[in-house]
């Protein structure tokens, strides 16, 4: 702190005794700044003084307001503290700063330099510090978005009193906050129980598997390793749950495989479910089971995930499915419903050790509500956890009902294959040219530790896959030998650059490097994991959701940096351990290698963290607290729960219940006594469903809770309830198509959506070229930037970078859904107009057009020129007009402007458009006020694209044709019934049940006071135009 003030004074030409407000250039005249020196008038003082109490001590009274207004926009910084016991020596800390000074740029620039760090006065030391830049948008963002740093501090025993936290600015002489940190509640947790021992137990051959089906699975080895030999005799002879926790690479998926074969065994008309946190790691899981266990053993297996929905035949015929959490939460909270989720023998989920994560809560509700429906059914469902090595592990297996056997945690050193780890630390302030001086470090490992055998290279950020794979060339051709790399020949190289569309990794693989991230196509990505994975090329550089997604093991594995950037709090943050351990993971392949090799490059501040915790698990916690809403208001609705000590009861089915007795002050509870942890619960509870009921999702009287219809619609869409909430408060009965594009922007279901590194000024830019205006002080923010990728792809514009299109899939992906939800709402409201608006925009969204185009363009090969030829040949300028068109007539038309193929691709899709015939009966009579029934007859009199696909090309994912039923009353704009229906074998039936409307007082309205004629809509949910 002296260092750093002397710094500072000799920047500021000022010693450090001189009053702070001499450093306002031109701010004050001299003799001002003399009297409050004389007077030692201190800044505190000055900011809770009036102007003219001010103007009395300077002797100039108009010079009140100047001074105040200076002492108001000196920097502080007001720190809020928060600390959560990890492990009995390891302490969590969150820290809120809150700018406590008024901003002005002539002073303070665009951003303001802090430096944080924690110090142990008793033994003078600085056990955390990290360098902190307070930018102006954060600054006046900070109400809607708090400031907040997470990091870990080491903590000893006997506890000391207290640490300090002092936040001192970079620039300014005597702009300091010191805040204690007080231990005096603080209840460290529990010391945790040992690991399993690995017995040394002669290997169990195939043949024990005693079945010739099962043993013809495993041709690659003749026995189970140490662990799946240990592990072997519950897996497959005993209905045990099973909690399995070893390093990555210990053969864990076999281990799970036995259990599933006992189902396929014993059971066989029963399923089983795996889950598992990432796509990428579902469609490995896939790609592996479906050659073993369906050409094997001849098992239907099947996907469910954001890129997959299977229909309900196929989920009821399956014996294995396959899935992400978030997809089966959404299956399984109506399980009343569905037969299939009762007919589960067992449930499999893969890296368990991330429920502290952010989708933690997920997994913890999901493992909850099985073990319940297994309770209720009288069926019993087995559950087996994988994860890495856990600290905690007999928490968890006491909340999974583990009993005596079937708790395997073993430490993190066994491993088929030993692991050498060498931990490097390097120094630098700034994030970037630290990673640049990394790179030669990592050249100099691959030479040392793997000079011929394959290298994963982790980096954070697709940039850096790129700029790691330059600098590597570079130093490659240094030494004279730039293709060390590559082992194959120069022909087959170039046949297989032919086919590779990324311009950066055409360039990286004639030198034996691949490239590997979210922004590759799926073809260059298979290239690419192909080629490494037969040691044609010997170097992949890969950002981190490689090592949770693809199994490529590597000889040698380099992290280059630990850290990666956060575009919520526009800063660098750490990546959690578990990505680090999942990364040393792919360091040594079981068949090839003895021994593995992993360096891990770091901020030099962070070696000894790192040293301490790559061989001390951390125990996993529960982050259920920050994400009850939607959990409790899927269960008010499945009605599971129905009073507030039905909500108390469910919490203490959850794992959070288990870690609140263990370690309740990381929950902020003082102590786990009886009476203590009751009234937290029975807090959180009042607290959850209060804002369910404020949000109208729910109804209170007393303690009995009732589902309300918003939130069946955030249920049944797996929507958050505040999505629910910003539809009842911003929907209108005269919302336009540009004011429900804005809503369905601002759903928090976009809040996640990546904003990168300065990609708000490609905002800007795009901004330019999309025909709606958006909030220009918002660039940065995701929903501004969704509502820019959507307008871009109705418009047709192209994107700046690889990036937006990976992020437009996304936003393409949430938005039916969302709208979906927004349509229920309208129809709910008896919104006509909306409804029908929002289900426009769910046309604009899957064909990728605005609704004042010509719906002609969104057939293949169309373009605005043959769209006039139609027009003015064939009068044919809708959809259904060119559907009914004579084939011959406009194959001539198009014959002129189009190939062949063109005119055969374009001919196709026209034929298969919907040409639906409707008929509708409505009875007898009707009375106004009284319900009437109205049937409809849906006939679709031409056959569609094949599995009643609609043609969507624009769209990330196949779509089913699919559509409203809507009746309305067009003179009041009001929607009296609505229904989706889907045309299965080309006709289908189907009613609407709807309250007559009296109507005395219209010239329009009969007799009886009913209205003359409703409308009934049938509307697409895939084509423009054809409604």
């Amino acid at each position: 702190a002296r260092i750093l003030t002397l710094c500072k004074c000799v920047d500021r030409r000022m010693w450090h005794t001189l009053h702070p407000l001499r450093q306002f250039t031109g701010g004050l005249n001299p003799d001002i700044l003399n009297k409050l020196e004389a007077r030692n008038v201190t800044l505190d003082r000055l900011q809770d003084m009036s102007y003219a109490e001010i103007g009395a001590i300077v002797g100039h009274p108009k010079m009140g307001s100047t001074v105040a207004r200076l002492a108001h926009a000196f920097p502080r910084l007001d720190i809020e503290a928060k600390v959560q016991p990890i492990t009995r020596s390891v302490l969590r800390v969150h820290l809120t700063i809150t700018p406590g000074f008024k901003w002005h740029d002539k002073y303070h620039g665009t951003v303001e330099p802090w430096w944080i760090w924690i110090e142990d006065t008793q033994n003078e030391h600085i056990y955390h510090s990290e360098y902190f830049l307070l930018h102006k948008k954060q600054y006046v963002m900070v109400d809607e978005e708090p400031i907040t740093l997470v990091f870990t501090i080491p903590i000893f025993e006997p506890l000391p009193s207290q640490y300090y936290i002092h936040a001192v600015s970079d620039r300014w002489i005597g702009a300091e906050s010191i805040v204690p940190l007080s231990f005096k509640h603080l209840v460290l947790p529990n010391m945790h129980p040992p690991h399993t021992e690995l017995l040394d137990l002669v290997p169990l051959p195939v043949t024990t598997l005693n079945n010739k089906e099962f043993e013809s699975l495993y041709p690659y080895f003749s026995h189970f390793n140490p662990i799946q030999t240990q592990i072997f005799h519950t897996m497959y002879h005993t209905e045990n749950n099973v909690l399995l926790g070893s390093p990555t690479g210990s053969g864990k998926t076999i281990s799970a495989e036995l259990a599933m074969l006992k189902v396929f065994r014993d059971t066989p008309h029963m399923k089983v479910v795996y889950i598992a946190p990432l796509k990428a790691l579902v469609r490995e899981r896939m790609n592996d089971w479906t050659k073993k266990f369906e050409k094997g053993l001849g098992k239907r297996i099947v996907e469910l995930t954001g890129d997959y929905t299977p229909n309900i035949r196929a989920m009821q015929t399956a014996d294995i499915i396959t899935t992400t959490p978030e997809k089966w939460d959404g299956i399984s909270r109506n399980w009343r419903a569905r037969p299939y989720v009762k007919s589960i023998a067992l449930l499999i989920i893969d890296e368990i050790h991330l429920l502290g994560e952010e989708r933690g809560p997920i997994l913890e509700v999901i493992v909850s509500r099985m073990r319940y429906i297994s309770s209720h059914t009288n069926t019993p469902v087995r559950l087996v956890g994988l994860s890495t090595a856990m600290a905690n592990a007999r928490d968890l297996a006491d909340w999974m009902g583990i009993e005596r056997v079937g708790l395997f945690n073993f430490r993190p050193s066994v491993r088929p294959v030993p692991l050498e780890v060498h931990i490097q630390g390097y120094t630098g302030k700034h994030y970037c040219p630290r990673m640049a001086t990394m790179n030669k470090p990592s050249y100099a490992s691959i030479l040392t530790h793997s000079p011929t055998k394959p290298v994963l290279v982790f980096v954070s950020s697709r940039r850096q896959t790129r700029l790691t794979a330059v600098d590597l060339i570079a130093y490659c051709a240094a030494d004279e030998n730039p293709r060390q790399w590559l082992r194959m020949n120069e022909a087959d190289l170039d046949v297989i650059l032919d086919q590779v569309r990324d311009q950066h990794l055409r360039h990286t693989l004639p030198f034996g490097i691949g490239m590997h991230h979210a922004g590759l196509s799926d073809p260059d990505r298979v290239i690419v994991e192909t080629l490494f994975a037969e040691c044609k090329i010997q170097v992949l550089i890969s950002t981190s959701t490689l090592a949770w997604g693809v199994n490529l093991p590597a000889h040698l594995v380099v992290i280059k940096g630990t850290e990666f950037f956060d575009p919520k709090t526009r800063r660098y943050v750490d990546m959690p351990i578990t990505d680090i351990l999942q990364m040393m993971g792919r360091a040594g392949r079981p068949q090839f290698d003895s021994q593995g090799k992993a360096v891990i490059m770091v901020e030099e501040t962070k070696k000894n963290f790192y040293k301490k915790f790559l061989y001390e698990p951390f125990p996993v916690e529960s982050s259920l607290v920050g994400h009850l809403h939607d959990h409790f208001n899927a269960e008010i609705v499945a009605g599971s729960i129905a009073s507030k000590q039905d909500a108390v009861d469910y919490l203490t089915w959850t794992y959070f219940f288990r870690r609140l007795l263990q370690n309740p002050s990381y929950y902020n509870l003082e102590d786990a006594s009886f009476e203590n942890i009751n009234a937290f619960l029975s807090q959180l509870v009042d607290r959850t469903v209060g804002d369910l009921a404020q949000a109208q999702c729910i109804t209170m009287e007393e303690d009995r809770l009732a589902p309300d219809t918003l939130g069946r619609i955030s249920s049944f869409y797996y929507l958050n309830y505040l999505t629910v909430q910003l539809f009842n408060n911003e929907m209108e009965d005269t919302s336009d198509i540009a004011a429900l594009l804005n809503i369905l922007c601002e759903a928090s279901e976009y809040n996640e959506l990546p904003v990168r590194h300065n990609e708000e000024k490609l905002n800007e830019e795009l901004a330019k070229d999309v025909p709606w205006a958006v909030d220009a002080r918002r660039y940065e923010d995701p929903h501004v930037k969704a509502n820019l990728l959507l307008q871009a792809h109705f418009s047709l514009v192209g994107l700046p970078i690889s990036d937006f299109h990976t992020d437009t899939k996304s936003v393409l992906d949430q938005a039916v859904r969302i709208l979906q939800a927004m349509v229920d709402v309208s129809a709910d409201r008896g919104w006509l107009g909306t409804a029908i608006n929002t289900m426009t925009l769910l046309q604009m969204v899957i064909q990728g057009r605005w609704n004042t185009d010509s719906p002609l363009l969104t057939m293949p090969n169309m373009t605005r020129d043959i769209v006039e030829l139609l027009k003015h040949n064939l009068q044919v300028e809708t959809l259904p007009q060119l559907a009914k068109c004579d084939a011959n007539k406009l194959r001539l038309v198009l014959e002129g402007r189009l190939s062949a193929r063109e005119v055969g691709e374009t001919l196709k899709v026209v034929q298969a458009l919907p040409i639906m015939e409707v008929t509708c009966d409505i009875g007898p009579s009707v009375t106004a006020g009284q319900e009437a029934i109205l049937k409809v007859h849906l006939t679709r009199t031409n056959r569609g694209l094949p599995k009643g696909l609609a043609h969507a090309p624009r769209f990330p994912k196949q779509k089913d044709e699919g559509w409203w039923l809507v009746l309305g009353d067009a003179p009041t704009d009001t929607l009296l019934a609505l229904r989706r229906v889907t045309v299965v074998g080309g006709k289908t039936s189907t009613s609407l049940t709807f309250e007559v409307p009296a109507m005395p007082d219209d010239p329009t309205v009969g007799k009886e006071g009913i209205p003359q004629s409703l409308t009934l809509h049938l509307i697409s949910d895939s084509y423009l135009g054809m409604d």
